[in-house]
């Protein structure tokens, strides 16, 4: 649309500002296809003549034309808030000036001014003023569109309000009170909203007499700011109940919470009555058990009320709804916890491979369950200090048990590790036990004279063929905890016996409450030691009444070492060292008794003759069975004397003595009486002949 305003030569404009004679006669504005003009588009408001003009829009643009009333040669239109000056008046060759405005803001701008100015000239006229007032207008439309017209007691129902121009509808954002349906308006972006509140259930016209920012001219040529009234027909049905919520979910049961209550906000507010007393029981039907009273105390912004609850019975959500009641009438539901504060009766630990058990003891490193007891557990927020939690999908969660998969970092520092609901403690606290599990026996280390070797790989007896200094057992104490695998102190005990070549006992000592406390590479390490710990080896002849190196052949060193029962609930390991002090051979000086010994002098013909019984006293050397503990092998070397028929009193008796070697096989096990068989030979000093001798005898062994 073209807007033009002129101001008739007949009728020179008024409002002149400076002294003297009025500058402009004539003005014009070209705004798309209309022209307006005084005093054809002239009204008088306040007292005050104004040219009127229909915008389209705020920054509307507009071409200006302004004739002096006398010849100019300069006409300046003064600097104004309301509109920018694009170019400046220029003058025409009818006289007339020229230029273009584009208006700022129409609809907020109530008053629009335009003040001509004329610089002063050469007759001695001073500078002069004209101003001319402008009339913004506008025609606005404004419609509201329903599409169903159905409408519940209590229950805010919003709509869009449809306008070409929002800015120029007065917005009160107030509710009416005492309409039949009240409403108010509010602005929510760049549209309008119209929000309803019906009060009485039946049939109800709604008129909306909106008034605008800018006016218009009515059919009477009059200015009209009312905007054509709006009509709509509702109908109101009897009211549903409406969910509210509420700012907190969670309230506690107890004795404060019964007198004093709990401050609590609700939604839709503006539907209570202040300072008033509603029930909550949770069935809708009259008669219900009381759950909690609410009472209004002041309205809040953004339509919620703050109120006082007290409770009386406790309430899951689980349960069901509550219902806001007006005596017996339900008006509202909303829903919300009412419970006892949380609070733990009792905790639990469940080890790997164990029960549940009251000692609350845990151990570096490892992964237990944790059970609490109590009530309103899932409304608590606990935790265990110093402890990671271990996500598992078998976690058990009620308002009376939770359970906790957690575990206990290797380099835990305290001993101590409250259990916490939040911040505050709730009196139960897991105490941090180091590992006390038997380890194998594989850092416990012999050293008997061939260097240490540990007591696992010594499985049976040891036949060491030299004598013993000593018997020393060392300790890794660096090889107890391996990685994240911890065992702990480890308490043994010891037990030595020292037996001779016939078992007989010839020293016995018992180490008991032998600790060995793990090193680095451990992770606890600096919490394990303490005076208890052995600091170094362990040496037998520092115990022994009956020294190592003092031992006669074939005698043993039996050594158990083993994990002391008492300090861990079970057996553990044990681990025996069995020293045997072997050899290969023995010197000794034996007697027998040959008898029916074959003998052949050497140069005689014939087999011999057989002699009586003879008595041999030799120094023979006797061999040990290898692999074997003090077992002779059935033969014997040896040289000495043979009394030949030293118990042969016939007269023809051949008596004598020889020196001989003599080689014997002795059969086994045959006790002390033993029977051996005699070859050899040697050199008879009375006879001086070399001979040669064969036969049985009979030996005793002391």
């Amino acid at each position: 649309m073209l807007l033009g305003l002129g101001l008739g030569a007949a009728r020179p404009a008024q409002g002149q500002a400076g002294p003297g004679a009025p500058l402009v006669q004539g003005v014009s504005l070209t705004l798309d296809t209309t022209r307006y003009a005084q005093p054809r588009q002239q009204l008088t408001v306040a007292g005050e003549p104004r040219l009127y003009f229909y915008y389209r829009a705020d920054d509307q643009a507009a071409e200006l034309r302004a004739t002096p009333v006398r010849p100019l040669a300069r006409l300046r239109l003064l600097p104004s808030a309301d509109f920018k000056l694009q170019d400046s008046l220029v003058r025409g060759a009818d006289g007339s000036f020229r230029a273009t405005l584009r208006f700022r803001n129409l609809t907020a701008t109530p008053f629009v001014r335009l003040v001509f100015a004329a610089p002063a000239d050469s007759a001695g006229r001073p500078e002069r003023q004209q101003t001319i007032s402008l009339l913004p207008l506008t025609r606005s439309s404004l419609d509201l569109r329903v599409q169903s017209p159905e409408l519940f007691v209590g229950e805010e129902k919003i709509l869009d309000l449809n306008t070409d121009n929002p800015a120029n509808v007065r917005v009160s954002n107030t509710w009416t009170r005492g309409q039949d349906i009240d409403y108010k308006i509010t602005r929510e972006g760049i549209g309008l909203r119209l929000h309803l509140l019906p009060n009485e259930p039946g049939p109800h016209a709604l008129a909306l007499n909106l008034l605008a920012e800018r006016p218009r001219l009515g059919p009477d040529g009059k200015l009209t700011y009312q905007f054509p009234a709006i009509r709509q027909d509702f109908v109101v049905k009897a009211s549903r109940l409406r969910f509210l919520s509420v700012d907190r979910k969670d309230i506690a049961f107890d004795e404060a919470g019964r007198l004093q209550g709990t401050e609590l906000i609700l939604d839709d507010g503006r539907s209570f009555d202040l300072h008033h007393t509603y029930r909550l029981e949770a069935q809708q039907d009259p008669g219900g058990a009381l759950v909690a009273e609410l009472f209004t105390r002041s309205y809040l912004t953004n339509d919620r009320v703050l109120c006082q609850l007290r409770v009386f019975n406790p309430h899951r959500q689980t349960q069901g709804y509550l219902y806001i009641k007006d005596g017996d009438a339900a008006r509202y539901i909303t829903n919300f916890d009412i419970a006892p504060r949380p609070r733990v009766t009792a905790v639990s630990v469940l080890h790997r491979g164990g029960d549940w058990t009251s000692a609350l003891t845990v151990g570096p490193g490892e992964t237990v369950d944790v059970r609490l007891e109590g009530e309103s557990l899932l409304k608590g927020r606990f935790h265990m200090e110093d402890l990671l939690p271990v996500p598992s999908d078998s976690s058990v969660r009620s308002d009376n048990s939770v359970i906790y998969r957690v575990q206990v970092p290797l380099n835990v520092v305290r001993r101590r590790l409250a259990v916490l609901d939040g911040a505050a403690p709730t009196g139960f606290v897991l105490t941090v036990k180091e590992a006390q599990r038997p380890h194998p026996l594989n850092f416990v280390s012999v050293s008997y004279g061939e260097g240490p070797v540990p007591i696992t790989r010594l499985n049976g007896p040891v036949l060491y063929q030299h004598s013993i200094r000593d018997v020393v057992f060392s300790f890794n104490t660096g090889g107890i905890d391996e990685g994240q695998t911890l065992y702990g102190k480890q308490y043994l005990t010891v037990d030595v016996r020292v037996l001779d070549a016939k078992n007989n006992l010839l020293d016995q000592r018992t180490v008991d409450n032998l600790v060995v406390c793990p090193s680095e590479p451990s992770p606890r390490a600096g919490y394990y030691q303490d005076k208890q710990c052995q600091s170094g080896p362990l040496s037998l002849n520092a115990l022994l009444g009956r020294k190592t190196y003092d031992l006669d052949d074939w005698s043993r060193i039996i050594v158990t070492v083993k994990h002391n029962a008492g300090q861990y609930g079970e057996p553990g390991y044990t681990q025996q060292v069995d020293l045997v002090l072997s050899r290969r051979m023995s010197f000794d000086i034996d007697v027998s008794f040959p008898a029916g010994l074959l003998t052949k002098n050497q140069g005689d013909t014939g087999y011999g003759d057989f002699g009586g019984i003879s008595i041999a006293t030799l120094a023979q050397l006797s061999f040990y069975t290898p692999g074997r503990i003090n077992r002779l092998r059935p033969y014997k070397i040896g040289a000495g004397f043979v009394a030949i028929n030293a118990f042969n009193l016939g007269q023809d008796a051949q008596r004598d003595l020889g020196l001989v070697v003599l080689g014997s096989v002795t059969p086994l096990h045959t006790g002390r009486l033993t029977f051996p068989l005699y070859l050899g030979g040697g050199y008879k000093l009375s006879a001086g002949k070399w001979f040669y001798l064969l036969g049985p005898g009979i030996g005793v062994r002391l």
